[in-house]
């Protein structure tokens, strides 16, 4: 138990290298959230880093010709690609605003099955809180397991599908999106502004723009439904 807490704080203090995070175990109970609680509040976050992030935000949608605070937005992560694509919804149409580097992730393609696996889930998410006291600096934290997620795992009989998946900082993950501090930032203000209940998370194993998504023979049967679904979901993307 005492290695598990060590663990995750020489990440953050002594910013060892990826290849050392990436072979850690990080259990989702403590990752990202320890300390679970802490003195820094969403509204300390946002008027420490607003005065010098949202001019950068402001930007981003000026130079597309999109309002500012959007509306609604969508973050599609594709994980072969390790990049997020920021996407903002005006006047019921879909517009590319901006893309991100993902610095570090874990695990390959293939859905999330169990607690420990290491794998970035794959399906359509929600960021269900924001989290200013992340040992990531800043995360986000998305809904997994969603229903779909959840459903297969109860007809299999997974107890332990995972939990605590986040968007956050830095540059080491295990199971979760690291998008280095700078872009966490905007990324946190942003979804501040916005509101997390007008925030869509899609990751994919691809780009589906560019080829189908084709489940491996050892994947189980329902990672084509949920191929199918991403899929669909993808097509409002259209650069």
């Amino acid at each position: 138990m005492l290695k598990n807490v060590i663990c995750p704080l020489m990440l953050v203090l002594t910013s060892i290298s990826c290849a050392r995070a990436e072979s850690l175990y990080i259990p989702s109970s403590t990752y990202a959230l320890y300390p679970p609680t802490g003195s820094r509040t969403v509204s300390d976050v946002m008027s420490r880093y607003s005065p010098f992030v949202e001019p950068r935000l402001k930007r981003y949608f000026d130079n597309v010709g999109l309002h500012y605070p959007p509306q609604n937005i969508a973050l599609f992560a594709m994980k072969q690609e390790q990049s997020v694509e920021l996407w903002a919804k005006e006047k019921d149409k879909w517009s590319y605003v901006k893309r991100y580097d993902i610095q570090k992730m874990s695990g390959h393609t293939g859905p999330k099955m169990r607690e420990g696996d290491k794998q970035v889930p794959e399906g359509i998410y929600q960021v269900s809180l924001l989290n200013p006291n992340s040992r990531y600096h800043l995360s986000m934290k998305l809904n997994y397991p969603n229903a779909f997620d959840q459903k297969y795992a109860q007809l299999e009989g997974r107890t332990s599908p995972g939990s605590n998946i986040f968007i956050h900082g830095k540059q080491a993950s295990v199971g979760c999106l690291a998008m280095g501090d700078y872009a966490i930032e905007e990324l946190f203000l942003l979804a501040e502004r916005t509101g997390i209940d007008n925030i869509e998370v899609l990751i994919s194993p691809h780009d589906p723009r560019k080829g189908r998504l084709l489940a491996a023979n050892t994947q189980p049967y329902w990672t084509k439904i949920l191929y199918r679904d991403i899929e669909q979901h993808a097509r409002k993307f259209n650069r």
